[in-house]
């Protein structure tokens, strides 16, 4: 590792970060939107529930895409695409032209995050791999916060409109600096490009060369052994469901849907169980502010267990730690726990998502990467869209502590898929795990 992967790792998680402004801005803004538009509570959850459905067609459509097209290319498209589309929201003149935008927005922004984890998993040495995909989706978090002080500072003197126009001119930008990262080599020499993939690799070696100021080792034999064995060019969704990825492929789509029921089914009801212990929507929105604090050392902490135990274990233990939390957060009986189940449990579920983020594209091989991250997020945003449906009834029936067992459950079943049907990709090279 040197400073020229980490200056292609920047450029991809400069790109992370800004589509997570974009995406977190109907968070700050709706309640302004609600009031121009005279949006019924139904009506803005529609608006809402737009970038979810985004998101689901743009992991499938992009990821497909990225295999076939390659990485690059695909990258900047996705980029284009929620950045014309958040300046176009910036000038909605109706609540279903709004709703149009915030689709190819969720379209974009869903469609960069299978290509994104190919690329860092392409590039970065398998020795840190993990850790640096996980650093990257780390940025949400500062994504969030980013997206919240534009609003604060925006929305009080130019109008929500405004808040659209410079995520969209900021997305313009990185766009802009991202034309300087190289396509994936291993892509290329997947594809049959083999003097382009030498090109990119020498030019790459020579950065390295020259960032570390020594010569670069011989390539390890078993390296060599792997990467020679010859590759089926095989379609990148009957790859996934192939006789030797079928089981992985069962464990990521059943991971990813059950963690995200368990994540967005919680978070939906986090602030409402509050107001049952008897907070104010002001003091409940300050106190989920507080407890989700708790995700930032989440993120960074299983960013470095990946490395340091293993994808399995690490990925295993912050979902059954965040079904244990979740469970003790339902049913808190003061204020006092309330925080420090909370805290806990966001530390755990934050952390979660770095680990579903790193392990997933190191499961398949460069020709279906891309295909596989994409739709395992694609069952990821299915569970988040019916977690959020399917706790009402419960709570309804049973009480707001439901919410929380349901939530512990998804995370328990998605703990057992991995322990039994995961694989351990820690320190491997990518085309030994693919083998």
């Amino acid at each position: 590792m040197s400073a020229y992967q980490r200056k292609i790792f920047a450029i991809i998680a400069s790109a992370w970060l800004v589509d997570q402004v974009d995406v977190a801005l109907l968070t700050f803004l709706l309640g302004s939107i609600v009031v121009a538009f005279g949006l019924t509570p139904t009506e803005a959850g529609q608006l809402a529930a737009m970038t979810f459905a985004g998101q689901l067609v743009g992991n499938v459509i992009a990821g497909m895409a990225s295999d076939r097209f390659g990485r690059k290319t695909v990258f900047q498209v996705t980029m284009v695409i929620w950045g014309f589309a958040s300046l176009a929201a910036a000038a909605a003149w109706s609540l279903p032209a709004l709703m149009v935008c915030r689709f190819l927005i969720g379209v974009g922004v869903g469609g960069e995050a299978p290509v994104a984890q190919a690329m860092v998993s392409e590039i970065v040495p398998a020795n840190v791999r993990g850790k640096y995909i996980a650093f990257m989706e780390g940025f949400w978090a500062i994504g969030y916060v980013l997206s919240g002080a534009i609003s604060f500072f925006v929305l009080p003197y130019l109008g929500w409109r405004w808040a659209f126009a410079i995520v969209g001119l900021l997305s313009m930008v990185v766009l802009l600096v991202r034309r300087s990262m190289p396509e994936s080599p291993r892509w290329l020499a997947d594809n049959g490009r083999h003097a382009e993939a030498d090109a990119v690799m020498s030019m790459m070696e020579h950065e390295v060369e020259r960032a570390t100021g020594r010569p670069l080792p011989p390539v390890a034999p078993s390296v060599t052994a792997v990467a020679s064995v010859p590759v089926p060019h095989q379609n990148p969704v009957k790859t996934l469901f192939s006789p030797e990825y079928r089981m992985r492929t069962v464990m990521a789509f059943g991971m990813w849907f059950f963690a995200l029921i368990g994540f967005f089914g919680l978070n939906s009801w986090i602030a409402v169980l509050l107001k049952e212990r008897g907070f104010s929507i002001v003091g409940s929105v300050g106190f989920v502010t507080l407890i989700t604090v708790g995700g930032i050392p989440g993120f960074f902490t299983a960013a470095l267990m990946l490395e340091k135990v293993g994808r399995k274990a690490t990925t295993a233990g912050f979902l059954i730690c965040a079904a244990v939390a979740a469970y003790v957060y339902g049913n808190a009986v003061d204020q006092t726990w309330l925080f420090v189940s909370g805290f806990v449990m966001q530390f755990f579920m934050f952390g979660m998502w770095s680990c579903l983020y790193a392990y997933t594209p190191e499961l398949y091989p460069t020709r279906a990467r891309a295909t596989g991250a994409g739709f395992a997020s694609a069952f990821g945003r299915i569970g988040a869209i019916l977690g959020p449906m399917i706790v009402p009834v419960l709570v309804r029936d049973y009480g707001p502590a439901t919410a929380f067992q349901v939530g512990a459950g998804g995370f328990v079943i998605a703990a057992i898929l991995v322990l039994t049907l995961g694989v351990e990709t820690r320190g491997k090279v990518l085309e030994a795990v693919s083998h």
